[in-house]
């Protein structure tokens, strides 16, 4: 996990600690403090932690960017198609 604290430097972007981001319901997505101690989580539509990661190495969950819609069916003038991952 890159720190944001990291980004924000080579960015030249002025940020003090902690460095806090909540979702648009108010729950937490990505804290870091000044000792460089970092965790980033993800949320379903309840608000419910789907995944995290923290500065040490430490992952619980799937990120949604390793996910795919393979297995899913759309369905398309009335014609359904199941979806593959290429």
């Amino acid at each position: 996990m890159k720190k944001l604290s990291k980004i924000y430097k080579e960015l030249g972007i002025a940020f003090t600690f902690p460095i806090e981001i909540t979702d648009s319901n108010g729950y937490q997505t990505y804290y870091e403090d000044s000792y460089g101690l970092g965790h980033r989580y993800e949320r379903d539509a309840n608000g419910d932690q789907t995944y995290y990661e923290d500065s040490n190495g430490s992952k619980r969950g799937t990120p949604r960017s390793a996910k795919t819609c393979e297995g899913k069916v759309v369905e398309v003038d009335g014609i359904k198609y199941k979806l593959k991952a290429l």
